[in-house]
């Protein structure tokens, strides 16, 4: 029997997941203020919904893939939303990259009403998310995260438990952190092989399975070099969640010094209207002149 899962949110990560549900045979019911990105999932199999309340109505499952705590909150509990339809028992998956402590205070108000939730947020992006290879790391109590991954099964192949409400979310911003330094430093590697004359495109194969190879190395220079800037991801929700970071470490008083300057390169390219650029578009900040190299 397939599930019956609501989406809430089909952008361009929503939108990936719910392609990928709809192509394992899951029954999906889709809602987002976007029309246009509802009809490119109603064409892969999907119902459309004319509320969230609708949409959760019908289904067992409520993925949220939501850009702030704001919007999930209005989304979930505000006029039309998820919690005016779902049944008692319904579980919600928060997909969205959140804040920690905003996601516990959800998750107790959902538990109010009588409805489960689990964060589940993601990392792998949309090209993962289509093949179903995404990385989930979770939070919420034993048994609902169990549940959640008869869902959430179609979407990734690493799905760990972290723990209580929020353990998910904390994760992932861990994740960013490190995502975002390497981001970073492979561009500025990048930038060095340019400036030195060295072919930086066949630098990936010629470190790959060393100390310095990575996922991110080996997709990531190839586009830098290229200035191949098609969008998988956007900079200033790279800012969001490393913001969320910078908050975090001051409530735990972490030094994060490398995070710290990291976060500022990404807010200058979005203050320069890069924002909606993918992460790619770091080559950005190298730009200039090219200097000679001192003798």
């Amino acid at each position: 029997m397939s599930n019956k899962v609501a989406l809430i949110g089909a952008g361009a990560m929503g939108g990936a997941i719910g392609t990928r549900l709809a192509e394992t045979g899951n029954s999906l019911t889709v809602f987002d203020l976007d029309k246009e990105k509802v009809a490119v999932l109603t064409a892969k199999g999907a119902s459309a919904a004319p509320s969230a309340a609708q949409a959760a109505a019908v289904s067992d499952y409520v993925i949220l893939s939501l850009n702030s705590p704001n919007i999930v909150r209005a989304a979930v509990f505000g006029a039309g939303g998820v919690a005016e339809g779902a049944r008692p028992g319904t579980l919600i998956i928060d997909m969205s990259s959140i804040d920690p402590d905003a996601t516990k205070a959800l998750a107790s108000d959902a538990a109010a009403k009588g409805l489960r939730w689990v964060d589940s947020p993601l990392s792998g992006g949309a090209p993962k998310a289509l093949i179903g290879q995404l990385t989930l790391m979770a939070g919420g109590s034993e048994q609902d995260v169990a549940d959640a991954h008869q869902v959430l099964k179609h979407v990734a192949s690493n799905y760990t438990h972290m723990g209580p409400s929020g353990a998910g979310q904390t994760t992932k911003l861990i994740n960013q952190v490190l995502c975002a330094l390497n981001f970073l430093a492979v561009a500025e590697a990048t930038q060095l092989a340019l400036d030195a004359g060295v072919d930086a495109a066949k630098i990936p194969q010629a470190l790959k399975g060393g100390r310095a190879d990575s996922a991110l190395l080996q997709e990531y220079m190839p586009r830098y070099v290229t200035k191949d800037y098609r969008r998988t991801g956007r900079i200033d929700n790279m800012v969001k969640d490393l913001n969320g970071a910078q908050d975090l470490a001051r409530r735990t008083n972490t030094a994060m010094p490398l995070t710290a300057v990291c976060a500022e390169v990404h807010r200058m390219l979005t203050a320069a209207g890069l924002g909606g650029e993918d992460q790619a578009a770091l080559m950005e900040f190298f730009k200039g002149p090219n200097k000679e190299i001192a003798e």
